[in-house]
């Protein structure tokens, strides 16, 4: 008897922090579980899954959105890019690491979407006041309140890049 070998992935393409990977997936599998689920990059929290706290953000196509409300199959060819694609422990992103030097991170698990949006926000028509900055993460909620910090952070990474 010869061992059987689970057929590969055949179904649309989707780019995840540089890769292609095949979706092979039910119709109704939002882009959040595809990440978290198929994937296994858990980076990228499910907190309401609503829409409405942002622990979900990723990059799609350069631009931030709520994964839980994207179905994974409406995306073939995009380029998503997760928190895991952002950086790594030994080389992390220069928003991540204002969120480390200022203690933007609290619990930790808004963290993940709070630094997607920031590093998305810093390309976007976003004013560089610190109220202007607040306003722009305002579909992103920290139950810590740990808000101060993570502004902080923002205007500190966006010194560091120039933007």
């Amino acid at each position: 008897m010869h061992p059987v070998k689970p057929a590969a992935p055949t179904g649309p393409a989707i780019v995840v922090n540089g890769v292609e990977h095949r979706m092979n997936v039910d119709v109704r599998t939002t882009l959040l579980d595809y990440l978290r689920d198929h994937l296994h990059l858990t980076g990228t929290k499910k907190g309401c899954d609503h829409g409405q706290c942002g622990a979900c953000t990723v990059h799609l196509n350069g631009r931030r959105i709520n994964s839980c409300l994207a179905l994974a199959l409406a995306h073939e060819g995009d380029d998503v890019t997760t928190i895991e694609g952002l950086g790594d422990p030994e080389r992390l992103h220069p928003m991540q690491a204002a969120f480390v030097r200022h203690d933007g991170y609290q619990c930790g698990y808004c963290t993940a979407g709070q630094i997607m949006s920031a590093v998305a926000l810093l390309d976007e028509p976003c004013g560089r006041d610190d109220g202007t900055v607040r306003e722009c993460m305002s579909g992103n909620l920290c139950r810590c309140g740990a808000y101060a910090n993570i502004v902080a952070a923002i205007q500190d990474a966006r010194k560091e890049m120039g933007k």
